[in-house]
């Protein structure tokens, strides 16, 4: 490992995110000190619905707090329930989703106030799908210029992703293409165990 990565807390996060957070020259630190951005993969992840992508989003208490390790995730509505019944009319006809299912669905039983918490437990399910480990740190403080590259603003919720990603079978894409770099999900529901060969491939630009 020589490279030390600062990296974004996301929430089941795209493609390109795993290709760097599991790349093994990578030392990965997460950022929990920034002040909170809105409209970002920090609390949305994106899936493939039937009219194409699908955004997730966990609704945040409006505290007046600013930094992400002090986020709490609001409950007024159940959107655990909305989240989880929407994976499951997008992936329910793809190849692995059965095999998933009970992992994928115990990210959603269990009501966590801290939106990191519930992204470091979620990544937790995701990586034993995977069958993989990768160490982290956290940091312990906020650096405007860190030491360490960063990764805090690669990864747009709003712009199309630059990343080159070669095809592979998604349930829609007979009506709606390919659409790459989609949330975690979309990928371990369609190739299954060929998951961590196809992120080994990537590159980010």
């Amino acid at each position: 490992m020589n490279n030390k990565i600062l990296l974004p807390i996301f929430y089941l996060p795209p493609i390109s995110w795993f290709s760097v957070f599991l790349d093994p020259e990578n030392e990965i630190i997460f950022e929990q000190f920034e002040n909170f951005p809105k409209q970002t993969y920090r609390n949305r992840a994106v899936i493939y619905g039937a009219n194409g992508k699908l955004p997730l989003i966990i609704p945040i208490k409006h505290t007046g707090k600013r930094e992400l390790k002090d986020i709490e995730i609001s409950f007024t509505e159940d959107w655990q329930k909305l989240h989880w019944k929407s994976i499951k009319t997008a992936y329910q006809s793809t190849p692995y989703f059965e095999y998933y299912e009970d992992k994928l669905k115990s990210i959603f039983e269990e009501k966590v106030d801290s939106l990191v918490e519930f992204n470091l437990k979620a990544l937790k399910v995701i990586l034993n799908i995977l069958k993989t480990e990768k160490d982290f740190t956290l940091t312990e403080e906020y650096f405007q210029t860190p030491e360490s590259e960063n990764y805090r603003e690669k990864f747009s919720a709003k712009s199309e992703s630059q990343t080159e990603m070669p095809e592979y079978y998604q349930s829609f894409s007979d009506k709606n293409g390919f659409l790459k770099d989609l949330s975690i999900l979309d990928l371990i529901c369609n190739i299954g165990p060929e998951s961590l060969t196809y992120i080994k491939n990537i590159k980010i630009n």
